[in-house]
């Protein structure tokens, strides 16, 4: 699974699906920040990292212009960033606390972290099309973490980005029933990960204190119970999983593994949309 995904990775940085958002990423690797001026700029797709071995993922929207653009990794170099690579420290999840460039030593435990748009877009909008560009990307890093149990969602197009994926599976009928809350658990279908939702830890959610980072360790905290393991953090894990709609078919989503050992979010007989 592991050179499966170094592979699937391979591809994500060589991705020209989305012209607008590759030019915008080159045109600001040249231009640069005036803080940065010293850096060479990734200005590329933005791989995803982390542990093959998993059973958490996490699920961003976009990599920043002159974060993970200028860094080439997942949140690293800005405040989003600083406040997540925190955050995870204290829940188990990662190595450090500081996360300031690729080549910083920062290790994943069980975690993996990708985003639902892999280049970074101008105004952090990427439009409906480019998701969906990415979205095989995300549908086959699913399929290549087979242990994971808990999918924590940072934001609101990261959510119904993963749910589309679920639903082209079929194995929820729609993503009308799952509403979009901060530390929202859901029990999407018999057999598929927990879903928790989140506020996305950018500038403008933390410096408004829509997002604290109490708010972001509660999310955290829930997602280590729910794999089972103590951390000594000690704070009630919160409500219980909002259960899956009721369905006026029978629900037949199997958590079935094909002969590769890969997890299936298809109803069987159901070919997949993605």
């Amino acid at each position: 699974m592991a050179l499966a995904l170094e592979i699937l990775q391979s591809e994500i940085i060589d991705c020209h699906q989305c012209p607008r958002l590759r030019e915008h990423c080159a045109a600001i690797a040249q231009t640069k920040r005036r803080a940065y001026r010293e850096w060479d700029y990734w200005g590329k797709p933005v791989p995803a990292f982390g542990d093959p071995q998993a059973r958490i993922l996490i699920l961003g929207l976009a990599p920043g212009a002159h974060g993970s653009n200028r860094t080439g990794r997942m949140f690293t170099g800005d405040r989003s960033g600083d406040m997540l690579y925190r955050v995870l420290h204290r829940a188990g999840f990662a190595s450090q606390p500081l996360s300031q460039s690729r080549d910083d030593g920062l290790v994943l435990r069980d975690a993996y972290i990708t985003a639902a748009a892999h280049c970074a877009p101008p105004g952090n909008k990427p439009s409906p099309q480019e998701i969906r560009n990415c979205r095989p990307f995300l549908d086959r890093e699913l399929e290549l973490l087979p242990n994971v149990k808990v999918v924590v969602t940072l934001g609101k197009i990261a959510f119904d980005s993963y749910l589309d994926i679920l639903k082209s599976h079929g194995a929820i009928p729609s993503r009308a029933a799952f509403v979009f809350g901060h530390n929202r658990r859901f029990q999407t279908a018999p057999g598929l990960p927990l879903l928790i939702s989140s506020y996305h830890p950018s500038q403008q959610n933390t410096s408004t204190g829509k997002l604290t980072e109490k708010m972001l360790d509660d999310v955290f905290r829930a997602a280590r119970r729910a794999l089972g393991k103590a951390t000594g953090l000690s704070d009630p894990a919160g409500p219980p999983p909002h259960p899956a709609p009721a369905s006026p078919r029978p629900n037949t989503v199997e958590n079935r593994r094909n002969p590769q050992g890969r997890r299936s979010f298809r109803q069987p007989g159901r070919v997949s949309k993605v």
